[in-house]
């Protein structure tokens, strides 16, 4: 018998797991393997009890681990718990622990018996994964070339601000922004300039609005839009007023004169959205910002057109620039 119990010491002490027993009455560790040392640094004879334990705990993951340890031995649950052990040298080791609760015949606990696991590696990969993972979803909510929010993120970021002036009760304004004679500006320079154009204007445009909840994205093609929760037509005009501004327009170009001449025209429609409606309303509201080309455009480049008195305002930007963006190659 006593050569079976030091064949299984011998097997226990030769793995990576690390085993350890703690007497449940005392809170005292009986036992825990030689391992320990070559992991974490301590000495197997340091620990003594749970409070070592507890006390070799990461700040952050002390109460949690403890608190869910203790409750599931007290219920009789074998339980795992994963947390960064101190090492004696000051840094720190990710740990799980997998624990056995022994019980007594009357069903109190007797002992808790488990082992320890490295995890390291295994935290590092989840770490890496989970990084790739928000870097993901924070692509797809982005757009490719311009490097702004994309019409996706505008999508969700509408529906959400929606509900919230509906339930505040509160204006949702909405500015909708294209470049003039883009087409024209892709046909004659090609693809490469144009694209060149449409990330200077998003880069510039992105920061005409200040407050921390305005929302700027790409809604698709040459056209950009800006999302200002709880600014009404004033607040609103203001903003369509800093996308007008030479720094905006003209700095779009960074010295490039062919991209400041496409860029420097902006057709603009400002919607005023009083979301008083059913959620469908939301939608009309949007097809109406977003169809106004045609009235912005017949009645000059580089202007904001007023298109709806009860909901849907198309503001004028500009008109003096019309004559200068009449040729993209002027």
């Amino acid at each position: 018998m006593e050569s079976d119990h030091a064949v299984y010491k011998t097997l226990l002490e030769s793995t990576k797991a690390i085993p350890w027993k703690i007497d449940w009455a005392t809170t005292t560790f009986t036992y825990i393997g030689p391992q320990i040392e070559s992991l974490l640094g301590w000495s197997p004879s340091s620990w003594v009890g749970v409070a070592d334990w507890v006390d070799r705990m990461h700040p952050e993951d002390r109460d949690r681990v403890f608190q869910f340890c203790v409750s599931q031995s007290q219920a009789g649950i074998d339980h795992e718990a994963d947390y960064r052990a101190l090492t004696k040298d000051g840094g720190y080791v990710w740990i799980r622990d997998v624990v056995h609760v022994v019980r007594n015949d009357d069903g109190s606990v007797d002992s808790l018996i488990g082992f320890m696991f490295d995890i390291g590696e295994r935290k590092k990969t989840e770490q890496e994964l989970g990084r790739l993972q928000k870097e993901l979803e924070e692509l797809s909510f982005k757009d490719g070339l311009t490097g702004v929010a994309n019409r996706r993120m505008f999508d969700s970021v509408m529906e959400l601000e929606w509900a919230n002036a509906r339930r505040d009760k509160q204006p949702l304004s909405l500015i909708m922004l294209d470049i003039d004679y883009f087409e024209q500006f892709n046909d004659r320079y090609g693809h490469i300039q144009g694209d060149e154009c449409l990330k200077r204007v998003g880069r510039k445009l992105s920061t005409a609005a200040t407050r921390p909840h305005d929302f700027f994205a790409r809604f698709g093609g040459e056209e950009f839009v800006l999302i200002l929760p709880q600014a009404d037509e004033a607040a609103a005009m203001r903003v369509a007023e800093r996308c007008r501004e030479p720094r905006l327009r003209a700095g779009a170009a960074a010295g490039a004169g062919r991209h400041r001449r496409a860029a420097r025209a902006l057709d603009g429609r400002r919607a005023d959205l009083w979301p008083k409606a059913a959620p469908a309303r939301r939608q009309e509201h949007l097809k109406a910002a977003s169809g106004h080309d045609p009235l912005a455009t017949q009645s000059g480049r580089s202007r904001f057109e007023k298109a709806d008195a009860a909901f849907v305002f198309l503001a004028n930007v500009d008109n003096q620039m019309t004559r200068e963006t009449a040729r993209i190659d002027g």
